[in-house]
């Protein structure tokens, strides 16, 4: 089911939660919302299904305009962060609530129970509580309970944040996995950068009630558009500096800041500064100044993180701003001390020109 958002608006008295939204969700898309607290992805799940009646704008699912169908009759299946499982049923009893209550008669739930156990593999927890469950078999319950009344769009509202981080990952793969098994579009909403790239066809970044950037996760991540962009979604460098000349036969800017040039790939600059993303990994460790190529500078090591296969340094970078380099698969011989001299070459091809 394609689902249509045209300049969704929500209020809180004078809090605009929304803010003039449009999108459109293909078929079958697996369709992440993804922002910090506050950024209004939730409320935007919520009026998407029915929960909350938009300000202005219009929700279309297909062809048929949704604004004014009560949440229970949108075909939707939703899995809250809670979980909001019944303490009190089994796990059978817990998957087939929603079917008991359209009225579908007993063989038909207990076929279409058992099948849906068998899809999120909850086999032989049946008759278990809830409260005998761990946090991953709670999560799957719920999952099954959404999916096991044929919803035409799933809608999932930070559904992992309960697990810890080992589980997260086999869950999140889970996930995507039953989606894909059964073709569902699904709008799932998360703050965390690394889930929403793991599991999206496509990613919205909000900020403010505001649309940042929509595209698919290597899309935003190697081509943000903004400065919000570009931090939320991973760890980025950003770097201003003056423009000083266009080289228009090889797309090359010329730049500076403290007295330090820069050679750059990028268009013609719209003005005479321009603001850089530059993620860590891009940038290279050299031997020195003589290493040869452009944008070679030396910095001090302020601090350095060891995380195995990557180290992270944070050294002092160009306009007195801290760099952030990662460097994968480290050698212990050549992993530097806080207070060295490290020499560093930002990227001539990879800075990409942002707005801020």
């Amino acid at each position: 089911m394609r689902v249509e958002l045209t300049n969704i608006t929500k209020l809180f008295g004078p809090l605009k939660a929304v803010d003039n939204v449009s999108l459109t969700i293909g078929e079958g898309d697996f369709f992440t919302l993804l922002g910090p607290s506050g950024c209004g992805k939730t409320t935007l799940l919520r009026t998407i299904a029915g929960f909350y009646n938009p300000d202005a704008g219009e929700i279309r699912f297909g062809e048929r305009l949704i604004n004014h169908i009560p949440a229970h009759r949108r075909e939707t299946g939703m899995v809250f962060q809670n979980y909001a499982l019944f303490p009190h049923l089994s796990v059978f009893d817990n998957i087939a609530y929603g079917l008991r209550a359209r009225k579908i008669p007993k063989p038909e739930i207990a076929l279409r129970v058992g099948r849906i156990i068998k899809n999120v593999q909850l086999d032989g927890l049946e008759n278990r509580a809830p409260s005998k469950l761990s946090g991953g078999q709670q999560q799957r319950v719920a999952l099954a309970r959404a999916l096991v009344i044929s919803p035409q769009i799933l809608l999932m509202d930070e559904p992992l944040s309960n697990l810890d981080a080992k589980l997260r990952v086999n869950m999140r793969e889970e996930i995507r996995r039953i989606q894909k098994e059964l073709g569902i579009t699904t709008i799932y909403v998360t703050h965390d950068q690394e889930e929403a790239m793991a599991v999206s066809d496509r990613i919205a970044i909000l900020n403010r009630g505001r649309l940042e950037q929509v595209g698919a996760p290597a899309e935003i991540y190697y081509r943000p558009e903004s400065r919000f962009a570009a931090e939320f979604m991973g760890s980025s460098n950003i770097i201003e500096m003056d423009v000083t000349g266009w080289d228009e036969d090889h797309s090359r800017i010329a730049a500076e800041t403290d007295g330090q040039r820069f050679s750059l790939r990028g268009e013609k600059p719209s003005g005479p500064r321009i603001t850089l993303s530059v993620r860590p990994e891009w940038i290279r460790v050299v031997a020195g100044p003589r290493d040869g190529g452009a944008n070679i500078l030396p910095g001090t090591v302020l601090s350095s993180t060891f995380l195995g296969s990557m180290i992270r340094y944070r050294i002092s970078g160009p306009g007195g701003k801290p760099v952030v380099i990662e460097v994968h698969d480290p050698d212990e011989g050549d992993i530097r001390k806080d207070g060295e001299t490290l020499w560093y070459q930002l990227p001539p091809d990879r800075p990409l020109v942002i707005r801020d």
